[in-house]
């Protein structure tokens, strides 16, 4: 097992595996310029931000004057976005009581406010070759499975077989290596064989793109490019036609790729873009070395305990605080990817076919639009379903900042009375629920933006213990009492269904003792 630091703009901290990165010139040598677009947003009041993503090594300003540079704010990622005269901002730096001149950084007069959106676009100068990082992540791969004793390989002739593992952004990555079909070596060897691209939803971003930014993610940024599918679509607004393997499938590849994803994928509102047309009106065919899979009641991460509604951003663990309205996911779903790792073994090496994919489908009734949810959650009490759910919308990059076009035809999963949703592969302890699990929260009033949703969170949203607290909350929901007569009777209900999705082949039977483990504190927890 590898990690390839395969990423150019990583913060530069002594410890961090990162490439680095060689820059493009011109044809007389000189450095490059180009328009940037980004994306800035923090949990509190601040001065001045670093022109990049999540404390990664910005593109510097090529002009600190500038006057064609533009600062806008908006309070939804697909809301209206107002201008900020380029007189009240510059890039600069506020340094011991003074405001220093700086290329990678803005500094607003009064400051920024927490939770908003500000989107600035300028001329940066110097462009490092981005999509480098595929290549170097294939070659990697080539030398595990090729290279010699005399190159350094730890096991020379002893490796047939390379899966890569890819979370959130090295998902998207590789999705993006799937779709440029970066994965032949320069012998023309099959570098990958197997592929898990776990929660990167319909998203793929700026790994191939002059001053591409490796780390944006955020809804209506550059992340969301069709095609979205395996197979081939057609976009209806721009009658463009294409898939996310045709590359793939046109020279006839033997990889095999898994797209898992939670539920916060779908309410971030790209998810389900991977299996329906893009305006969310059909379901999509799947291609035969595809599966898709979703997580059903799960967050962005592997789930948070003890219960709270207070971290440090996922992303940074030394950065900013976040806080959500409602308790954060506590559902683990590294099981669920224990089995996909175990059964695309078995797909690669010996041909046995993995169980079909599961996620909500428009057939079925399980793929809805986001609104249809707020009935369910309205007479539960301070459940706070979001009341503005943000689609992603096309966006026009030949002009910068981008031109909106029509949004996306964003589905989730369909729920039940309880809150819980019915699409997807359901675990154990969701199937015989305590709460309802969701994959939306929404930011609390004390990092701002209090009507955004929290990015990659999801809820947990306990139900009544007794009768009598159902009936003195009004929670139409019955109470933990009211379902089990005892906690042994509750785990072996658990029990059960672990075992039955075990035979499904969504769970191995090893994790079935993890799944009753996992309910027990859930149980223990949640009727204390």
């Amino acid at each position: 097992m590898i990690s390839c630091g395969w990423q150019g703009d990583l913060p530069r901290v002594p410890g961090l595996l990162g490439m680095r990165t060689p820059e493009a010139r011109d044809a007389q040598g000189r450095p490059l310029r180009g328009r940037i677009h980004t994306q800035v947003q923090s949990t509190g009041p601040v001065a001045d931000f670093l022109l990049s993503d999540r404390g990664h090594v910005p593109y510097p300003a090529a002009d600190l004057e500038e006057p064609g540079a533009l600062l806008t704010v908006r309070d939804q990622p697909d809301g209206p976005a107002t201008s900020i005269p380029r007189e009240r901002w510059r890039f600069a730096r506020s340094e011991g009581g003074r405001i220093t001149p700086d290329a990678g950084h803005i500094h607003l007069d009064g400051g920024f406010e927490k939770g908003r959106f500000y989107q600035v676009t300028y001329t940066a100068e110097g462009a490092p070759v981005q999509g480098l990082s595929m290549a170097a992540l294939r070659e990697a791969v080539a030398w595990l499975k090729h290279g010699g004793a005399a190159e350094g390989n730890p096991a020379p002739g002893r490796l047939r077989w390379a899966y890569a593992y890819g979370r959130s952004q090295t998902g998207r990555l590789l999705r993006t290596l799937v779709y440029e079909d970066l994965n032949l070596d320069e012998d023309g060897r099959e570098a990958l064989d197997g592929v898990i691209a776990n929660v990167p939803g319909g998203m793929r971003g700026e790994f191939n793109q002059r001053f591409g930014q490796h780390s944006k993610d955020r809804n209506n940024m550059m992340a969301h490019l069709f095609p979205f599918t395996d197979q081939p679509s057609v976009d209806p607004q721009t009658g463009a036609k294409d898939a996310l393997h045709a590359r793939l499938d046109a020279r006839g590849s033997r990889l095999r790729v898994y797209y898992t994803n939670t539920s916060a994928e779908y309410h971030r509102g790209d998810a389900s873009l991977i299996h329906t047309d893009p305006d969310g009106q059909r379901d999509a065919v799947l291609g035969p070395s595809t599966r898709v899979y979703h997580f059903a009641g799960t967050e962005h991460g592997l789930g948070i305990w003890p219960p709270t509604d207070t971290q440090t951003a996922p992303a940074d663990p030394t950065g900013p605080v976040e806080r959500s309205q409602n308790l954060r996911g506590v559902v683990d779903y590294s099981p669920l990817l224990r089995a996909c790792l175990m059964h695309l073994d078995r797909w690669v090496v010996e041909g046995i076919e993995p169980p079909p994919s599961r996620h909500p489908r428009l057939a079925d009734g399980t793929a809805v639009p986001p609104d249809r949810l707020a009935a369910v959650f309205a007479p539960i009490p301070a459940a706070r379903y979001p009341r503005h759910n943000p689609r992603p919308r096309r966006l026009d990059w030949t002009t910068m900042p981008p031109t909106p076009g029509r949004a996306f035809g964003s589905l989730v999963s369909a729920v039940d009375g309880d809150g819980n949703e019915r699409g997807g592969i359901v675990l154990p302890e969701l199937a015989v629920p305590l709460a309802a699990h969701t994959g939306w929260n929404l930011r609390h009033p004390d990092i701002g933006g209090a009507e955004q949703l929290l990015v990659f969170a999801g809820a947990t949203i306990p139900f009544p213990r007794t009768r009598a607290e159902r009936e003195a909350s009004g929670d139409p929901r019955p109470s933990i009492a009211e379902r089990y007569p005892s906690r042994e009777a509750y785990l072996e209900c658990v029990r059960a269904a672990a075992h039955a999705l075990a035979r499904e082949g969504y769970l191995l039977e090893d994790d079935v003792p993890l799944s009753v483990a996992a309910a027990a504190r859930l149980w223990d927890h949640f009727t204390r």
